[in-house]
């Protein structure tokens, strides 16, 4: 990956937003939506959805050709995967396998190819660019943030409610929630109305 993750701008459908950066953009990726009880949080609708995802900094990969439906289910599949394989990881479980074949194929395809500008001051990426390059840039991404130095720093938020899961690339290595805006200033609350109920 070119760029370190900046994050991004998550929205509850019950109203609200915050800014959460999951440390790595794979991990951004598998915060779009998802299956059953997370189905609710769906961002990838239609194949422009993920073309219009993929475009935005840090991956910047604006597609060459249109993003077809058969892309877009790859991607939610890859999706599902990492979410999968980082609560595993977070768990310090097996990862599932069916997670780990998903995330293998998806790298297995050949990946973004970075292009330097003519004036050598800025990078892109080489024509063609499409949706099945994006998504095995994401996935060779997750392979090394599983097999690195960051592995035992995949964590989930450490609010008893919140599934947000990311890597603590901070060099203490000491986050616990997904963004200090919401679930730390909640929990500070709480310990703060704990402490004066028990305060006499």
């Amino acid at each position: 990956m070119r760029a370190s993750a900046i994050g991004r701008v998550l929205r509850d459908p019950r109203g609200g937003s915050f800014r959460f950066d999951a440390g790595a953009v794979c991990l951004d990726f598998a915060h779009t939506g998802g299956e059953g009880r997370y189905a609710v949080f769906e961002t990838l609708h239609e194949p422009a959805d993920l073309g219009e995802w993929l475009a935005q900094p840090p991956l910047a990969a604006v597609m060459t050709t249109p993003v077809t439906a058969r892309e877009l289910t790859a991607a939610k599949a890859l999706r599902q995967a990492i979410w999968d394989a980082a609560h595993a990881q977070a768990a310090r479980r097996t990862l599932p396998a069916e997670a780990v074949a998903t995330i293998n194929r998806a790298a297995a395809v050949a990946p973004l190819v970075p292009e330097l500008a003519a004036d050598g001051t800025a990078a892109g990426w080489a024509s063609p660019v499409r949706a099945t390059q994006a998504l095995s840039t994401l996935a060779r991404e997750m392979i090394e943030l599983l097999s690195g130095p960051f592995a035992a720093r995949i964590r989930e938020c450490a609010s008893d409610d919140c599934p947000l899961v990311f890597a603590d690339t901070s060099r203490p290595g000491a986050r616990r929630w997904c963004a200090m805006e919401r679930c730390g200033n909640r929990h500070k609350l709480r310990a703060l109305r704990a402490r004066q109920a028990a305060d006499p």
